[in-house]
């Protein structure tokens, strides 16, 4: 996923000039750009892929920020999360990134957001003692 997070990034920084940057602040552009395809009108399939895009951006964040890393899902974990790949968490919490920005195009609910997923966060890696 990481492969197709950076090539989502690029294709869509070349075209616009959207601060794609893995930073946990992107994660409200990221609510946006859902959002934008939301209100625009377009049904799910025919944004399949830019939300695969956006959700492999967010696991990415995760990644990056989090000290996560990206995992091929089990039978059960596939069934239950509807992905075949998530973020295992540093104390081994399993988290969907590409089903939550599915949810926020889905409902459209604040609830959904991807900076309030990343702000409720369980399982980050914790900052070396200074």
């Amino acid at each position: 996923m990481r492969p197709y997070a950076a090539a989502f990034v690029a294709r869509a920084t070349a075209r616009n000039r959207l601060p794609l940057d893995y930073s946990v602040a992107s994660l409200r552009l990221v609510d946006a750009l859902v959002d934008g395809l939301r209100k625009g009108g377009a049904d799910r399939e025919r944004v399949r892929d830019a939300l695969l895009g956006l959700g492999a951006y967010v696991g990415e964040v995760l990644v990056r920020r989090a000290g996560g890393t990206w995992v091929d899902l089990d039978e059960g974990q596939r069934a239950y999360f509807g992905q075949p790949v998530g973020i295992r968490m540093p104390d081994g919490r399993i988290w969907n990134p590409v089903g939550k920005v599915h949810n926020r195009f889905d409902s459209g609910a604040p609830r959904e957001s991807l900076r309030t997923f990343w702000l409720v966060l369980h399982g980050r890696a914790r900052r070396p003692a200074a």
